[in-house]
Parts: structure tokens; C-alpha cells; sequence
């Protein structure tokens, strides 16, 4: 665990980057077993864009992604309290269902978890809980999807087969195709190129700067090259706290925080 010093946050640092946001979140706190994890978060996401949110292990960075998907929901002990907003509708409110909420984010883990079943069942999964039936239909949503996370050349001799026998980089692809077809608003990633390969890395990495021309995808990367290769925007989290916020190249190359300088120069890990 980070021993981490006072922090005096720089209002300037925190400016939200645009007026209408996507994602806005306001006087988050979220406290597990009575430890104050996220601590006065306030934030406003942009579409279009990809954000990365970067900080030292324990900060709180993992649990700020589930807030926005309310897999945080799921801790054991966890209390919230603000407010998280999509399209201006509060997830949290009290009349929010969870399952709607939840068909709007596409999720990617660290280890990509394909469903036990064929390639093509994957894909297909979430379109026929949520109605869709028509085999052409489902066809058509697959080869689409397959297509967009450059895996249909690859597979599409063999869509039958279990996504077990896929590598692990295909089987990212695949799990993020799962989440597309059910045609979500955002992408969270939470370090999901952290067990592949470089070559497939590079794949994930270029298919989510392709995917922000449609969709709104925050990230958690350790991997500061990464979150400067495809990021928009940078979130820096440090015990708890949201210590900046802005543009990628302001953030890395020009920290307002000392703190933040210490972390991108490595100093802080």
C-alpha cells in the first residue's frame, strides 16, 4: 500500500475539457469497508474521445472504471454517494435499472473471458438475450462486429469452432466484438492489453483509436507510452483524488501538480 502524502489540488488542473459531456461525474465517493477509496471525484467525459485514467497502483483507478458501469456495485461493503451521469440520466438514482445502464458500456477486462461456447455464439450472445432472433439478423451483427475488431478474416472460416482454441489476442478481439454487438454508447477497458503480446497490443490499440469515431472509450492503462499513444484526454488519480485533468499532451509532457511530474518521470509507481 502508498503511504500518500497531503495533496493540494490545483483547481485549473481539474477544468472539464468541453460543456456538454457524455459521462459527468459529480461528488463521487465511494467507500469500502469504511476506507474512503474515491474520494469529492468530479468529472466531465467526452464522446468521441478516448480517456485514459493513469496513476499508481492502489489509487483508485480500477474502482473509478466501475463506478461507470456499476460493477462497483458488486464489492462487498461498497457505499456511494453523488452522482454519475450518461446523457444526463443519473445511474445511481433510484429508479435507474441496472440491466439498461449496463447495455450501454462495453467492457474489456484484463484477461479476456470469451463465453464457452463457439466463435459465432459469442458474438451473437448479447443480441439474443436482448430480442434478436432472426438468423440473418444475427449473421449480419456478426460479421459485422468481427469485422470492426479485424478478426472476420481471420475466423470466419471457423466461426463453429469453441473461442477457446483463438489466441489470447483474438480472444480480445472477440470479447470486444461480444460487447459491440449489443450496440453500447462507451467502451471501458480496465488494462486489457496487459496480458498480450506486443503485435496484439498494437491491434487493440489501434482499433480503439478507429472505435472513438462512434463511441466514448475511458481507459485504465499502467503504461504511460499507451495512454500517450491513444489518448485524448488524461485522468491522474493519486490516493483517491483526481489530481488532473485535461488534454493528453498537457498532462504528460506538462503536469501542473508535482506530484503528477514525479509519476510521469517514474519517480512514483
Amino acid at each position: 500500500m502508498h503511504a500518500y502524502p497531503s495533496i493540494e489540488t490545483k483547481e485549473s488542473s481539474l477544468n472539464s475539457p468541453l460543456t456538454d459531456p457524455h459521462i459527468q461525474i459529480k461528488d463521487l465517493n465511494v467507500y469500502i469497508d469504511g476506507r474512503h477509496i474515491l474520494k469529492n471525484i468530479n468529472l466531465a467525459l467526452p464522446n468521441n474521445s478516448v480517456t485514459s485514467i493513469i496513476g499508481p497502483s492502489g489509487c483508485g483507478k480500477t474502482t473509478l472504471l466501475k463506478t461507470l458501469n456499476r460493477l462497483v456495485d458488486d464489492t462487498k461493503g461498497v457505499e456511494i454517494t453523488g452522482s454519475v451521469l450518461v446523457n444526463g440520466e443519473d445511474i445511481y438514482g433510484k429508479n435507474t435499472e441496472v440491466t439498461h445502464i449496463r447495455k450501454k458500456m462495453g467492457l474489456l477486462s484484463q484477461k479476456p473471458y470469451p463465453l464457452p461456447m463457439s466463435i459465432y455464439d459469442n458474438v451473437a450472445y448479447g443480441p439474443r438475450i436482448h430480442g434478436t432472433k432472426n438468423k440473418k439478423e444475427l449473421d449480419k451483427i456478426v460479421e459485422t462486429q468481427l469485422r470492426n475488431v479485424a478478426l472476420w478474416d481471420e475466423v470466419k472460416d471457423r466461426l463453429g469452432h469453441s473461442a477457446s482454441g483463438l489466441s489470447i489476442g483474438q480472444q480480445q478481439r472477440l470479447c470486444l466484438a461480444r460487447g459491440l454487438a449489443v450496440e453500447p454508447e462507451i467502451i471501458l477497458g480496465d488494462e486489457s492489453t496487459s496480458a498480450l503480446d506486443p503485435l496484439s497490443t498494437a491491434k487493440i490499440e489501434e482499433l480503439l483509436i478507429e472505435l472513438k469515431q462512434d463511441y466514448t472509450i475511458v481507459l485504465v492503462t499502467h503504461i504511460l507510452r499507451q495512454a500517450r499513444r491513444v489518448s485524448d484526454y488524461i485522468i491522474f488519480v493519486y490516493g483517491g483524488e483526481i489530481l488532473e485533468f485535461g488534454p493528453t499532451e498537457q498532462v504528460l509532457l506538462n503536469p501542473q501538480h508535482e506530484i503528477t511530474k514525479q509519476y510521469v518521470k517514474g519517480f512514483i509507481s
